[in-house]
């Protein structure tokens, strides 16, 4: 599928955002004065930032508010709603911090909850289309919460927590990428299933729909060069890995979390570029 930039900065910035705020909101760190305000600003900035950035590829963003509507049966209307939640409960826990209010954190842990809550309905967007098998797998929801607690962990300062997550995390994008090659032939699509031919026989395609090009062709059948997606790759995991190790030197927690945040850049747009949607099997393109 081809990636958004703006998906790119709202399911990366957002995950990175929501997973320090959940460490702050526990209390672990708990900063005071205008250290807990940089560090609060820090968290919303990148949370509320993610999320403003992924109504900018909606063709009408003030219809964005609809999505709140939908929570039983939509996961794009959960993360909202726990999006909104998150944001809410910790306001006053930040605003403690900063003016030293002494107020009871138990909102703040209640929000580090629904921040969790958030990255993970936000992966559940994607886990839950059959439409792609690749994302269709139980690694898309680990690694969209190992990016935010990996993230989160830098960002609040604790580097050997971050070091462990990191590690892991960058064998699992290496486990996500060869389980996710051979999820399109496991799922078993072909085009009479994407068409429901395959009930009256075997069907194939005889002329292709149309002539020239659509929303689909574009935005849909995207396709990246094998040897550019393997370099990329190397690229996701090396710096995530990188990351890991740096945070243990002192005084390069700066440059780790930049590192960090480019690593999850290029495994999130792999993520998109690599997607294979069943609607390519209705062009020819699979």
């Amino acid at each position: 599928m081809h990636p958004a930039p703006s998906v790119l900065v709202f399911t990366v910035f957002s995950g990175f955002g929501f997973g320090l705020l959940a460490f702050l909101g526990i209390g672990w760190p708990a900063p005071a004065g205008w250290v807990a305000f940089w560090w609060w600003g820090l968290g919303y900035a990148c949370a509320v930032g993610g999320l403003v950035a992924s109504t900018l590829h909606l063709g009408n963003p003030q219809r964005a508010l609809r999505a709140f509507g939908q929570w039983r049966s939509s996961w794009l209307s959960r993360e909202a709603w726990a999006s909104v939640l998150a944001l809410g409960l910790l306001a006053p826990v930040a605003l403690s911090d900063w003016l030293g209010l002494g107020w009871s954190r138990i909102p703040g842990r209640m929000g580090a909850i629904c921040a969790v809550a958030t990255v993970g309905a936000t992966a559940m967007i994607y886990t839950q289309l059959r439409s792609v098998p690749r994302w269709n797998h139980w690694m898309t929801p680990m690694l969209f919460g190992g990016f935010a607690l990996t993230g989160g962990a830098m960002a609040a300062g604790h580097a050997n927590l971050a070091a462990g997550f990191g590690l892991v995390l960058a064998a699992g994008l290496v486990l996500a990428f060869r389980l996710g090659d051979g999820q399109f032939a496991r799922a078993g699509q072909t085009i009479g299933t994407a068409t429901g031919l395959d009930r009256v026989g075997e069907a194939a395609v005889f002329e292709l729909p149309h002539t020239g090009g659509n929303y689909l062709l574009r935005e849909m059948i995207f396709v990246v060069g094998r040897r550019h997606a393997v370099k990329l790759r190397l690229i996701a995991v090396a710096a995530v890995a990188a990351a890991a190790g740096l945070v243990l030197v002192p005084g390069a927690l700066p440059l780790a979390c930049t590192l960090h945040l480019g690593g999850a850049l290029v495994a999130r747009w792999l993520f998109f570029a690599e997607a294979e949607h069943v609607v390519g099997l209705y062009y020819g393109k699979r």
